[in-house]
């Protein structure tokens, strides 16, 4: 078998996931690599909602609505056809996942600073997944990290629904994601802005992106911590752009990485590297030792808050991400009621 980069990085032990919920990419490229879990966000559900409705949704969805008597012009009733499409599209990629793989939905932004409302939406989410054949023991619900959704984190986990922290940019994040007993967290290497027309110009290529990179150190600390401290949560870093971030982050030695089906696609062809370019590193850790053995769940998850409140930066990328995930949801629901009010004409 021909020693490509993508090859490479897993033969390092780094797992790799899809972040796609392109069923003919996942098709595609599991022909040369195995995949162990896809992830996906509303982005990645808008962008494969258009493409695929005509196709594979339209009537899936249009009969769901009918059969269960749907207001779509109503938040709950959009919202639960939402859930169903997330839940179809997860469902076209499964087969091309590892036997032990979850798919990986995210609950919607507008409840992340809500407890009870994320503990509901993930409960839905696992709901409709049980209905068309997925057994909770492959999903996970991905959750921004907020002081209010780590507690939902907490208490999912304390039912048997696994959780991921996602929208994740520091240590206090990952560490209050460890302390709710998290499955896994995503911290974010590049922001979520630069994804998009909008953000793109942001976009930072650095000829050394695991030295040069200001996420390297942050996600090499929680690495190291992790370690360190024996805990269970995986580190599955994110938002990844080109083949040398990919080969930057393999580095840090994550238990996984997950991977847009573009980016995958290159390493999958993309020639093998010297054993000195694969070779791990080690880097600086960012934070004093107090940072990472605070309790960041008691009191409402209070201390989570105030490294938050003390954290500019990292308030900024969740806010941001936050906004443009509302962004992505909100083209979904207007998608949506459109085509199936064209329907009922």
């Amino acid at each position: 078998m021909t020693n490509t980069l993508l090859s490479q990085i897993q033969a390092l032990g780094v797992v790799v996931d899809i972040d796609s919920m392109d069923r003919k990419a996942a098709e595609s490229l599991s022909v040369s690599t195995t995949f162990h879990s896809m992830t996906s966000n509303q982005a990645i559900v808008n962008g494969q909602l258009q493409v695929q409705w005509d196709a594979n949704l339209e009537p899936l969805v249009s009969q769901y609505v009918q059969d269960a008597a749907i207001d779509i012009s109503t938040e709950d009733g959009i919202l639960k056809v939402l859930n169903l499409v997330t839940v179809l599209l997860a469902s076209k990629v499964i087969p091309y996942l590892d036997k032990t793989g979850r798919v990986l939905a995210q609950t919607s932004p507008r409840t992340a600073y809500d407890k009870d409302a994320t503990v509901a939406h993930a409960k839905g989410l696992i709901s409709v997944f049980g209905k068309h054949g997925i057994s909770r023991d492959r999903v996970c619900i991905k959750i921004p990290v907020t002081p209010q959704s780590i507690l939902a984190c907490k208490e999912l986990e304390e039912s048997g629904i696994r959780t991921l922290g996602t929208c994740l940019f520091s240590v206090p994040q990952a560490m209050a994601a460890s302390q709710a007993g998290c499955l896994s967290i995503s911290p974010y290497f590049n922001e979520l802005r630069v994804h998009f027309p909008e953000g793109a110009s942001s976009y930072i290529e650095y000829s050394d992106p695991v030295q040069q990179h200001p996420m390297s150190p942050i996600i090499y600390s929680i690495i190291q911590a992790f370690k360190e401290r024996q805990t269970s949560t995986t580190v599955v870093p994110a938002s990844i752009i080109t083949l040398d971030e990919a080969v930057a982050l393999a580095r840090l030695r994550p238990h996984h990485l997950t991977i847009s089906d573009r980016v995958l696609a290159l390493l999958a062809v993309a020639p093998g590297r010297s054993d000195d370019e694969l070779a791990a590193v080690t880097l600086k850790v960012t934070e004093e030792k107090s940072v990472f053995d605070a309790d960041y769940l008691s009191n409402n998850a209070a201390a989570l808050q105030i490294a938050l409140s003390k954290d500019a930066e990292t308030s900024r990328k969740i806010k941001e991400a936050l906004e443009i995930f509302g962004r992505q949801e909100e083209e979904s629901i207007q998608f949506l009621r459109k085509a199936l009010s064209a329907n009922e004409a």
